[in-house]
This record gives C-alpha cells, structure tokens and sequence, in this order.
C-alpha cells in the first residue's frame, strides 16, 4: 500500500504571512512556506475528513527573493455600514518553486468514518488528482497568490541552496490544532525553529512542535454520514 504523494509547487507570488503583520493593513510574507500553507494546498489537490494530511518535508528550488507591491484592501466600517479603500504595501516571495513530500494518516478522532479508512482507493484518488491539477484551487498562502502543481519526485534537478549550509530563521508559525483533528475543543497555534538545510526544510510534526500557544475555545460538529456515500 502507499500514502506518500510528491509534487512540484510554483507560482509567480507568495506570501505566507507572518502573524504579527496580518493583523495590520500591510502585510509581509515570510521567506520559507509554512507547514500549514503546505498542508491547505496539500488538502487542495485531495483531501477527505477520513484523513490528515502530515507534511514531510518541501525543497526550496529558487533563490529567496521578495517584491513589494501597493494593494487597495476593501475596508468594512461595521458601524456605518459603509466601505472604503484602502492603500498598504504588501510584501510578496517572487518566482517560487518548491518540491514537496506529503502523506496521509487515519483521523483517529472520526470513528464514524472508519468504513472509508481504504488506503490505496484514498492513494488512487490522489494520484489521480495531483495529475489533474489539483481538485480545488492552488493559492500560495493568499487568494491573489495562484499556484500550480504536477506530479514530481522529490529530490531530483538543482536547486539554488542545495550546497547551503544550514540557515536558521528564528521562531515561526508551524500550524494550527483543530479540534477536529485533536479531539480537543481548543484552536491553537504551535510555533517550531525554523531551519533550511541543503535545501530542505524537514518539518516537525505537529505534536512534536516545541512551542504551542492556546487562541480560545473552539468546538466542531460531526455530520451524519451515509455509509454508502463514504464508500464511492
């Protein structure tokens, strides 16, 4: 059986923002793609409640660079009612490409969807889908940030930092913890050292992150499912 699936990922901008500038009007990307970035557009090609996507490792194929660009964010004054424009400098990665390792474990926490845990039919649907472009929309950390995908083996052609040794990046966002995927009824967010190695960045696993720090309460909802609907 597999569950691995590895893929080419590139675009012309990205921007994985750094949580303490999205807070504000200008935002500023971060110069390596994030766990949870990786993971969204991972969930993007295939993805079911059945399983979690687990990020194994991304390759980074061209040099850093970044471009700042003037953006109009639409403004909503909630006690008017009323919008207007706005000007901020976004801050953008430029001419991405990545290779990325990724494959999929069991939700322990959704037991109802045990009669779909079929490994290669989930493998199958993937393949298939990472050949298609993706099931949904590839967007790199932001909307206006397209993104393309193609099946890829990891770890073949050069990259710009392979000879690199290795670069530290201080504290960065890792990921979220749902509830939906924790079975606690807590959103929170875990923090890692960030390290780029060879070119490569080895991710932890979420629960192995050395730095998580609660957001608030948070509570999700199991639907009824049809057996039968599962299964197709």
């Amino acid at each position: 059986m597999e569950n691995k699936i590895e893929y080419s990922l590139t675009g012309r901008n990205a921007l994985f923002t750094d949580p303490v500038t999205k807070i504000g009007g200008e935002k500023s990307t971060y110069h390596l793609p994030t766990y949870q970035a990786l993971k969204g557009i991972t969930e993007s090609i295939y993805w079911k409640p059945t399983f979690i996507w687990v990020i194994d490792k991304v390759r980074i194929m061209h040099k850093i660079q970044t471009e700042s660009k003037n953006v109009k964010p639409l403004l909503m004054n909630e006690q008017y009612g009323t919008n207007r424009h706005d000007l901020s400098i976004y801050t953008y990665l430029r001419n991405v490409s990545y290779q990325v390792q990724a494959h999929f474990e069991w939700n322990m926490n959704r037991e109802d969807l045990t009669i779909d845990r079929n490994e290669d039919k989930h493998y199958q649907i993937a393949r298939r889908m990472l050949e298609k472009g993706g099931r949904r929309d590839i967007f790199l950390g932001s909307r206006e940030c397209q993104g393309y995908v193609e099946p890829y083996p990891f770890g073949i052609d050069k990259g710009d930092y392979d000879n690199e040794d290795e670069l530290s990046y201080g504290l960065q966002f890792h990921s979220f913890e749902y509830p939906s995927e924790s079975g606690i009824k807590k959103l929170s967010a875990r923090f890692w050292q960030a390290k780029l190695k060879g070119g490569v960045i080895e991710f932890p696993r979420p629960e192995n992150c050395p730095h998580k720090r609660e957001i608030g309460p948070m509570d999700y909802e199991i639907l009824a499912v049809n057996a039968m609907e599962v299964i197709d």
